[in-house]
């Protein structure tokens, strides 16, 4: 366990990002971008990408420039810097891969306002060395980033028959393609269903914890042969 003031080691880091505080399913954070682009693997999977690389050097930077930032502008020294890591994958997307910048429309850009970024900054950055804060950011962004590939998988499988653009042999020719599952309800729908079973697996595994953590003197233990003799 970490005490109040002692920091969390990498271990905590990862385990907290990635399951025990994890943005979608834990904390129900930056859902526009579940909506948003979960019809596809392939924009999930950039859209993921840009978070993590936007995340990640944000805290770093945040944590840097923590000790010269004055409270007063801390907020808004803190968007300016995610916006510049934004423009940056937005230029890329427009240079690189211009096709993939037009699928993504505006959402590339709407990561400035996205809460787990602004959320890692305030509540990690500002209160820990760079390389902590990094890795916080990381793992909370890849959190978030696999639970958002679960969901566009199975909304691109369920609606269009493909993977990656790719057919997948049932569900490309005998099955019924659900329709909806490409619409924003299937996003919502998709989104439930995910963030039912991660929370049922969550709770289970915290129930089976608190039983194999309950003191000896609470637990019934069945009496010996001698002791109903002498009863």
């Amino acid at each position: 366990m970490n005490g109040p003031g002692k920091p969390k080691t990498i271990r905590v880091l990862v385990v907290e990002g990635l399951w025990d505080d994890n943005p979608i399913f834990r904390q129900v954070l930056g859902i526009c971008s579940t909506l948003a682009v979960t019809n596809l693997v392939l924009n999930t999977a950039v859209m993921c990408a840009a978070l993590v690389f936007t995340l990640s050097l944000s805290a770093l930077t945040v944590s840097i420039l923590r000790v010269l930032t004055p409270r007063s502008v801390r907020m808004m020294v803190e968007t300016l810097i995610i916006a510049f890591y934004v423009i940056v994958v937005d230029l890329m997307l427009k240079a690189y891969w211009p096709s993939m910048s037009e699928n993504l429309g505006p959402y590339v850009g709407l990561i400035i306002t996205n809460c787990i970024v602004m959320g890692r900054c305030e509540a990690c950055a500002n209160s820990n060395p760079p390389v902590r804060a990094m890795l916080d950011g990381c793992f909370n962004a890849l959190g978030y980033s696999y639970v958002l590939l679960i969901i566009a998988a199975l909304r691109e499988v369920l609606g269009m028959g493909t993977f990656l653009g790719m057919a997948v042999p049932y569900f490309s020719s005998q099955w019924d393609k659900w329709v909806i599952m490409v619409m924003p309800p299937g996003a919502f729908f998709m989104l439930a269903v995910v963030i039912w079973v991660m929370r049922s697996i969550q709770m289970g595994r915290q129930a089976a914890g608190s039983v194999g953590k309950m003191p000896a003197a609470h637990k019934s233990v069945a009496p010996s042969p001698r002791e109903e003799d002498g009863q």
